[in-house]
């Protein structure tokens, strides 16, 4: 029987399930989180700020009445290991976890280099720290549901070949090269982790999706999630044909989560790269580079203190 086309605007039925999607009070993770929601699915928006996560899941049930219910909050800064492992405690507290969207992160870096209070570089610690040591602590929650998780990369990492050998910039940091290092890291985490759970015989799968050029002044305006000033709007609209909305920029994520055919290290995108229906691409040469893989997952596991249970997850 031939495989039906992939529709994201209509999803399997994820009536049963249930998702953690980390920086879903706006953007990517907002909109990840409400396409889930409406599929019939539980979901864990999971956010820094209380306000904000309450403001998210209000427009959320706003937005979808029906589907409010199974949005639930949960307090999580992914630049700060304390609250990973808190959240992961209480996550895995509760029973059936399905996935992780691994999604939040600093877009926009500080001008000069900050450190969090576990002494890591801001963004090296947010974008990838956090999700390593989140990932590792849900492993065997994930094993048990034969489930699947989803790293953040970006179309950056072909553009800019940045080898992550100093990961937390101690000399020379740039906020671009900066974020650039952080996704290059990400992405090689991803395809790792699929290598090693698939040598360790873990029922879970790992993979890579980015959204393209998806921006805030070309997204709908919701009151708690995305206020995009005129000026904003106006600069984006004027980029149209080689941007979309951050709805559909979750497209590729969403389906790298939830569609049954997906396979573990594989990656996804845009149709056209920068926007469009979410397809398979492949990724940037540097992330494939197993030994560069296999150096930042040392550093991982020395800077966040979490080696992944492989034997354990196996074992559910």
């Amino acid at each position: 029987m031939a495989r039906q086309a992939w529709n994201p605007e209509q999803l399997p039925d994820l009536t049963g399930r249930s998702y953690l999607v980390t920086g879903s009070n706006a953007g990517l993770g907002f909109f990840s989180s409400e396409q889930l929601v409406r599929a019939g699915a539980s979901v864990y928006m999971t956010g820094r700020s209380p306000n904000r996560l309450m403001d998210a899941r209000a427009a959320l049930r706003r937005r979808n009445p029906d589907a409010g219910e199974r949005a639930h909050t949960l307090l999580l800064d992914t630049s700060n290991l304390g609250s990973v492992r808190a959240a992961a405690a209480t996550v895995a507290g509760r029973g059936r976890l399905d996935g992780l969207l691994l999604n939040a992160g600093i877009v926009h870096p500080p001008k000069e280099r900050e450190t969090t209070r576990d002494g890591h570089e801001l963004v090296f610690a947010t974008n990838v720290l956090g999700h390593f040591a989140l990932a590792g602590e849900l492993l065997t929650s994930l094993a048990a549901a034969s489930g699947r998780m989803v790293w953040l990369g970006s179309m950056s990492t072909s553009m800019w070949k940045y080898d992550p050998v100093d990961p937390q910039l101690v000399e020379g940091y740039t906020g671009w090269r900066a974020y650039v290092q952080s996704k290059v890291a990400t992405t090689a985490l991803g395809l790792e982790a699929d290598r090693r759970l698939r040598a360790a015989g873990v029922d879970v799968r790992s993979e890579v999706a980015h959204p393209g050029y998806a921006t805030s002044g070309r997204t709908a305006g919701i009151v708690g999630v995305n206020s995009p000033s005129r000026l904003s709007r106006f600069a984006d609209n004027l980029q149209a044909p080689i941007t979309q909305s951050k709805e559909h920029g979750a497209w590729p994520l969403v389906r790298a989560l939830v569609d049954p055919d997906a396979e573990g290290g594989q990656f996804w995108g845009p149709k056209t790269v920068v926007r469009g229906e979410p397809r398979r691409g492949k990724a940037s040469k540097i992330t494939r580079d197993p030994e560069i893989a296999a150096r930042l997952w040392r550093v991982c596991e020395e800077a966040t203190g979490v080696s992944w249970p492989l034997e354990k997850a196996a074992a559910v």
